[in-house]
């Protein structure tokens, strides 16, 4: 082995002498156009995904091969179906889309985005989720026994709005008093909201005679106390819907008496979140008093929180001291008591849901908000913030305060997916939903930010040292040469060849 060391580097000396530069220019930027190639790759791959291709496919694939993964004995008791349902029902859990409490009408304001702009406002499966309620609020097992009702079934289960308007003008040809079908005229063919207000007049009237109907055959059976269920949503979602007609229409005062009556008449249905709207309104009439009234009703640590509630506590704590608050003044002398508890209640929303303040603060383009949300998630940022912007901007220094302030709540929460501060850690599931709740237009915000992975960086790295060798080889050619016959005799000789 002594003896054939020398006939080896003389060898490999002779074949480095017969390369020429060009060779080597050849060589470096080809390897500086594979790396780039490869982290253009990298990039799309975890913009779509992400998540890194070669990350990806090291653990799914090499590790396996390797002897990386090693199989744990199973616990007694539990079964693998048994983990992957208990994830599958969190994830579920977290994913909960609600109804946008003040979810626009379709005929009356998202068609006439779409007439305007000759985009979609609305995704499919946010629609879809919309004809579900429907169906769900609208429909019961005895509607079989009543023509127009069969017709309406089959309208909310229609995916062209043509057909569904359709549907709804021959349930009403079956029975005039058919309430289902004026609030689907109301939502889809009423151009403005005074024609959808008129159509929900009609559908109250209606509405309301049918559930007295139904209080009185209440006690007989299960079905009628299905029918009851199904003409109590029907009447809660007429009224309120004419309520907001109402404070959309100016008439505010109206519109928070009728909101307040519904609420005292039906005090079970609260998880319609009524009081959402009713909070905004009274927002509207700068009626704070009455506002923080309903905060100390709903704003409980047994109730589910929203950014309505969390966000309107912040505004009120903010109200009493944006308009002499100084970013420069409170560094010299401190926060006071009641800055304090502002900048303490600015926190608690943040970290509820991070995505508000850019919406807040006009760092991000505003959308129309779809018809469901998901908590704590950016969908439910965009619909807080269409609507709560212009109150927040009535306060004097409302804004500046926010401005100031939110962003140190990211230094309380130094890992955010792994625990939380004030409320539960924050979900790593919302992203996946706000992309089908939102538009394709729509940049949807994302938290906490993905961080690049270590092969981009790599990648990247290697990608500018290949075009840096390129540019020298081609600019040094003869220097290069010398370097590269260096480098390859002194690691032959490292490693004994």
């Amino acid at each position: 082995m002594e003896n054939r060391r020398p006939e080896v580097q003389s060898s490999a000396t002779v074949f480095l002498s017969t390369l020429t530069p060009k060779f080597y220019v050849a060589l470096t930027v080809t390897s500086s156009l594979i790396s780039g190639l490869i982290l253009v790759f990298e990039w799309w791959y975890f913009k779509k995904y992400g998540t890194c291709f070669i990350e990806q496919v090291s653990v799914s694939h090499l590790r396996p091969l390797l002897g990386g993964a090693e199989s744990n004995p199973p616990v007694p008791g539990f079964s693998a179906s048994n983990g992957e349902s208990e994830t599958n029902r969190q994830s579920l859990s977290e994913c909960k889309v609600w109804r946008n409490p003040l979810s626009l009408f379709r005929g009356a304001e998202y068609s006439r985005y779409t007439w305007v702009t000759g985009k979609e406002p609305l995704t499919y499966y946010d629609m879809n989720l919309s004809a579900q309620d429907h169906q769900t609020f609208f429909t019961c097992d005895t509607d079989f026994l009543r023509p127009s009702y069969i017709v309406m079934q089959k309208a909310w289960r229609e995916r062209n709005p043509q057909a569904r308007i359709k549907a709804a003008y021959q349930a009403l040809e079956l029975n005039n008093d058919c309430a289902a079908a004026y609030v689907l005229l109301a939502e889809e063919e009423a151009t403005t909201i005074i024609d959808a207000e008129k159509y929900f007049k009609q559908a109250l009237k209606a509405g309301e005679a049918v559930y007295r109907k139904s209080q009185h055959c209440h006690p007989q059976n299960s079905q009628h106390e299905a029918q009851l269920r199904r003409d109590t949503n029907v009447l809660v979602y007429v009224k309120r819907r004419l309520a907001m007609c109402a404070r959309k229409l100016g008439r505010i005062k109206e519109a928070v008496k009728m909101m307040r009556d519904l609420m005292k008449e039906f005090p079970l249905l609260s998880m319609l979140n009524i009081h959402e709207n009713l909070l905004e309104a009274l927002l509207e009439l700068q009626a704070y008093a009455d506002v923080q009234a309903v905060l100390a009703k709903y704003d409980d640590i047994s109730l589910p929180k929203s950014a309505a509630i969390c966000y309107t506590a912040a505004l009120l704590k903010a109200r009493a001291v944006s308009d002499r608050f100084s970013a420069e003044t409170a560094s010299r002398r401190g926060l006071s008591t009641a800055e304090i508890s502002a900048v303490e209640a600015i926190h608690r929303a943040v970290e509820f849901n991070p995505h508000v303040p850019k919406y807040l603060l006009e760092m991000k383009s505003l959308i129309l908000p779809p018809e469901h949300i998901l908590k704590r998630g950016d969908s439910e940022a965009v619909a807080y913030a269409f609507f709560h912007l212009q109150h927040w901007k009535r306060i004097e220094g409302a804004l500046n305060l926010l401005h100031c302030t939110w962003e140190g709540t990211f230094r309380m929460i130094p890992y955010p997916l792994e625990k939380g501060h004030l409320f539960y850690p924050y979900a790593s599931w919302t992203e996946t939903a706000d992309r089908e709740l939102l538009p394709t237009f729509h940049n949807v915000s994302v938290y906490p930010q993905k961080e690049f992975p270590f092969f981009m960086h790599f990648t990247a790295g290697l990608c500018s040292f290949s075009a840096m060798l390129a540019f020298l080889t081609h600019q040094f050619p003869e220097l290069m040469v010398i370097f590269a016959k260096a480098v390859s005799i002194g690691c032959g000789a490292e490693f004994g060849l």
